[in-house]
């Protein structure tokens, strides 16, 4: 055995101490064939991820404020590195497989658009109203990979991002071990076809589901930190029958809710929390939405950004236009959308294609891109 079988051996040796829940690279499934690798599938899904394009567009991508002024508070690179820390300490407490959940975790959000959750919702109205589907960024994210940088992932990699949905809370986390590819892709190609579909679908392993309920103990204390912050709310504001159970800060937040997962879910096919911790982190779940959310911090300039959006994406579709007549002289902004639209299948609608190509955009670009391309827009007070 040469050196370099060595050191593959080496990288698999600690899945031999895996629970009889956790998914191994054994298991792993290709979407295509790949030339041999030192590194374990899952390992190597990391780096595919992390020197993806989307991944360097999470530094400036909107978690819950978009215009507010403060370096400290989170944005959507801090909140992926969150959840896979989280989502790690509960994997390797349970003996589930790192890789697989750090896979899944930083790749989770890349299909976020712009402007978070706020953003996502634009761009599913404007595909319903021009009648190409959903859109949802979990299945985005799964798209941006796979077809749009066609990155050869993992199928299990993938199936958690799809399935990650951490706006849901439920109290038994499952998996089915039993999906396949198939399965996987008919998920996949459903949630852009039927309304709500992603929350319906259930994993093919337990990793995935850690990383879905990381995702919401990273950022349900998180967000009240960034809202004292900046001065929504007080740390007294959140009522007593949820700080009591839970803590009043994110470090005792977090460090309840990893340890009562990890007590009621240690050597069983599922996740779960207890009764009280559950149902204290459904009630904050709803506070949350009620005084951060719903604030008028969080929503400051909607109105205008939600204009932006279809005014952007029909100046892009009347772009497009122009590309099959004249493609002379054009300035750098519709350089870059032709380039995108160069590389997309012939079978994508080219609505679609242009839905792809704003959701990519990080906030300032997307600015940049409103101010370059539409005629007469002001949008100075969204810099004050």
């Amino acid at each position: 055995m040469d050196i370099l079988e060595k050191a593959k051996d080496n990288m698999l040796l600690k899945e031999t101490m895996l629970s009889e829940y956790a998914c191994k690279s054994e298991d792993a499934i290709l979407l295509q064939e790949d030339k041999d690798d030192i590194r374990p599938i899952f390992f190597r899904d990391i780096d595919r991820i992390i020197h993806s394009l989307g991944y360097t567009r999470y530094i400036d991508k909107t978690q819950v404020f978009s215009f507010t002024k403060n370096d400290h508070i989170t944005h959507r690179v801090l909140h992926v590195q969150l959840v896979s820390k989280i989502a790690r300490t509960i994997g390797r407490s349970l003996k589930l497989n790192e890789d697989l959940i750090e896979a899944i975790a930083l790749g989770h959000d890349i299909g976020h658009s712009p402007f978070g959750h706020k953003g996502e919702k634009y761009l599913n109205d404007i595909c319903i109203k021009e009648n190409i589907g959903y859109f949802c960024h979990n299945a985005q994210s799964v798209r941006v990979l796979k077809i749009l940088e066609r990155l050869n992932i993992s199928m299990q990699t993938l199936d958690g991002i799809l399935a990650h949905n951490g706006e849901i809370l439920i109290n038994k986390y499952k998996y089915n071990k039993n999906k396949t590819e198939e399965d996987f892709i008919k998920d996949l190609d459903a949630t852009f076809t039927e309304e709500n579909y992603s929350k319906k679908i259930i994993p093919k392993t337990l990793e995935a589901s850690v990383v879905r309920l990381s995702d919401i103990i990273a950022y349900i204390g998180r967000d009240i930190e960034d809202s004292i912050k900046i001065g929504i709310i007080k740390r007294e504001d959140v009522p007593h029958d949820i700080t009591n159970v839970l803590g009043d800060n994110n470090s005792k937040i977090v460090d309840t809710l990893i340890k009562d997962i990890i007590i009621n879910s240690f050597e069983k096919p599922y996740l779960t929390f207890s009764d009280e911790v559950f149902n204290a982190l459904m009630k904050l779940k709803d506070w949350n939405f009620k005084n951060i959310y719903a604030s008028d911090e969080a929503n400051k300039y909607q109105d205008k950004i939600k204009n932006l959006f279809y005014d952007l994406y029909y100046c892009y579709l009347e772009k497009v236009q122009k590309f099959n007549t004249d493609k002379n002289n054009l300035s750098e902004s519709e350089k870059n959308l032709y380039d995108f639209i160069k590389q997309k299948d012939d079978n994508t609608n080219i609505k679609r294609v242009v839905i792809d190509y704003i959701a990519g955009q990080t906030d300032q670009y997307f600015l940049n891109e409103c101010i370059e391309n539409i005629k007469g827009i002001n949008i100075e007070e969204l810099y004050k």
